[in-house]
């Protein structure tokens, strides 16, 4: 299998950390993004954004702080406004996003990313919380 599974990432989420744990559990070494140090163009976040079936606003993340700071929770911000706080301010950028050639998800939960993931993950698999995704069941 040569696919390639890339995955924008940042080590400091557990959201993120338990997706790319997914991945390798399933046979796949990706490439990894860390998007806070080489952040997307304007093109390649709304292509991520569209590819993954998200609004804008879905793909912001609302629980940094400078959201709140920025006042980008008001109704009347446009999506151009929202990317450009966005692209000022990657940590905005929720994660993690993940590409493959089946589609792109933004993984939140992490057991998204087993929708588009070129091999199951060979077994149960145990988040850092300790919750269990059972790919066979396609639950936790």
């Amino acid at each position: 299998m040569n696919e390639t599974v890339t995955i924008w990432h940042n080590p400091a989420c557990g959201t993120s950390r338990n997706t790319l744990a997914m991945i390798r559990a399933s046979g796949v070494e990706p490439v990894v993004v860390e998007y806070l140090r080489t952040p997307p163009t304007r093109s390649e976040l709304e292509r991520a954004i569209a590819d993954a079936g998200l609004t804008v606003r879905e793909a912001i993340r609302s629980k940094q702080g400078i959201f709140d700071e920025l006042g980008l929770g008001a109704p009347d911000r446009s999506d151009a406004e929202l990317l450009d706080a966005m692209l000022a301010h990657p940590i905005l950028i929720n994660r993690p996003f993940v590409f493959t050639a089946r589609g792109a998800r933004l993984c939140r939960p992490s057991e998204r990313v087993l929708e588009i993931l070129p091999a199951p993950l060979p077994g149960a698999f145990v988040k850092e919380d300790g919750d269990v995704v059972d790919p066979a069941a396609g639950a936790r």
